[in-house]
């Protein structure tokens, strides 16, 4: 153990070989949404590195319980990161630069939304007539209190600011986000089907 903490590669290789099968064993107890086995192992092998290092021969522990320990809890808190709800509005958010029809078409969100900057009287109707279009289907797919969210929301309103005007509290505004991005999407992916 001494010896893989002060830089013994093949030392610090001895330990990771022998507690590779208790770190397999482990992983076998757990599941992580959206990744297989061997990303639990991993996390295992990761909390494994850890109890090595953190290891301290002058405590009344052995080794395999204290790495037990590490590499239990390493996995545990991949799993509650990985469950956590904290990361879906930018896992779930809508890529401006994404093509709005089929992936062979050049036109994107983002060519939408710039379309103010048009010289050309045609692609100016033309783009009026897309925003009227889009405003219609969002008429139809929001409930009144998200279409109060969104319009506060394109205003660069604040969770707060939103909170108070619509005298919500802020979870039940950052819901109606989460809502609205979900519906959103998945009426932009209905209509291209």
């Amino acid at each position: 153990m001494a010896y893989s903490k002060r830089g013994d590669d093949d030392a610090l290789d001895f330990l990771i070989t022998k507690y590779k099968n208790i770190v397999r064993l482990k992983a076998r107890s757990y599941f992580l949404i959206g990744a297989d086995k061997e990303d639990i192992v991993q996390e295992g092998m990761i909390g494994l590195f850890k109890g090595i290092r953190d290891f301290n021969e002058e405590k009344q522990v052995s080794f395999r319980v204290f790495a037990e320990l590490c590499i239990t809890r390493q996995i545990i808190t991949a799993i509650k990161t990985a469950t956590r709800q904290k990361h879906i509005p930018l896992n779930s958010s809508i890529s401006l630069d994404k093509p709005i029809h089929d992936e062979e078409q050049a036109n994107t969100l983002l060519d939408m939304i710039s379309a103010g900057n048009m010289t050309d009287p045609q692609e100016m109707v033309v783009s009026k007539e897309r925003i009227i279009f889009m405003e219609s289907q969002i008429e139809g797919v929001l409930s009144s209190f998200e279409k109060q969210v969104l319009a506060l929301y394109l205003d660069d309103c604040t969770y707060q600011e939103m909170s108070i005007t619509l005298k919500k509290d802020v979870k039940s505004i950052d819901n109606a986000l989460q809502r609205i991005k979900r519906k959103l999407s998945q009426h932009i992916l209905n209509v291209q089907a």
